[in-house]
């Protein structure tokens, strides 16, 4: 008879499983509110939602970070790769949100109370990301001085410069995604708490949809004017 093979665990830790142990999971589904301290049922999804954000952010930080050490050595192809990954982190951390809609605004009201003076403005994830992105333009921008270009320079000629062509692409993909995420999260607290009041930091809900219009890399953004501009001038 064949001997049955022991499938226990050999990580270290307490936990059950390996699963749990590399996990972690004991500690990650401690960190939400139990039923007995809940104001409202609804804290679990909303915790889950933005506790899952920061750890998307988390991981895009960590890529885009990489990926600027990557262009730091001018290994282009790897900090292309590592910007597709970033951009899928914000795509994902942006459809979640459809998932704070689901609450009852009147209902909400009673988890905004126990929220204290938290607010998205201090977000890990996002101060992370928005440290990141100003080195990761100096990057840029030193990669396309050497080949002796300028941002409208580089669209002009893109074809011959590839992976430099896409390095803006993936930049200004980055930067599209975070505005998608914050229009999407202007309207997200738009429908939940109205857009006339004042958030959890004394800050007018207004001043979200103000910062729709904010860019990481507007020199990307100008280029396609000045490209318009261009094509009209030849014509």
């Amino acid at each position: 008879m064949a001997a049955t093979e022991d499938f226990s665990p050999v990580l270290p830790g307490d936990a059950p499983s390996d699963y749990e142990r590399y996990l972690r999971t004991e500690e990650l589904l401690a960190l939400q509110k139990g039923p007995g301290e809940m104001a409202h049922r609804d804290e679990l999804l909303f915790q889950t939602v933005h506790q899952s954000t920061e750890l998307w952010l988390k991981l895009a930080t960590f890529e885009v970070e990489a990926a600027i050490g990557h262009l730091g050595a001018r290994e282009l192809a790897a900090a292309l790769r590592l910007l597709r990954r970033a951009h899928l982190c914000l795509r994902l951390l942006t459809e979640q949100l459809d998932m704070l809609e689901q609450m009852s605004p009147w209902e909400y009201q009673e988890i905004r109370r126990v929220l204290g003076h938290g607010s998205g403005f201090d977000s890990p994830g996002w101060r992370g990301l928005r440290a990141a992105a100003p080195k990761l333009e100096s990057e840029f921008q030193a990669l396309i001085a050497e080949a002796g270009l300028g941002v409208v320079e580089l669209y002009v000629q893109g074809r011959d410069h590839e992976e430099l062509y896409q390095l803006a692409e993936h930049m200004i993909e980055l930067d599209e995604r975070l505005t998608l995420w914050r229009i999407r999260h202007f309207k997200v607290v738009e429908r939940i708490i109205g857009g006339d009041v004042v958030g959890t930091q004394g800050t007018p809900v207004e001043l979200l949809e103000g910062l729709v219009h904010r860019k990481f890399f507007p020199d990307l953004w100008r280029a396609r004017t000045r490209l318009t501009e261009l094509a009209k001038e030849s014509d």
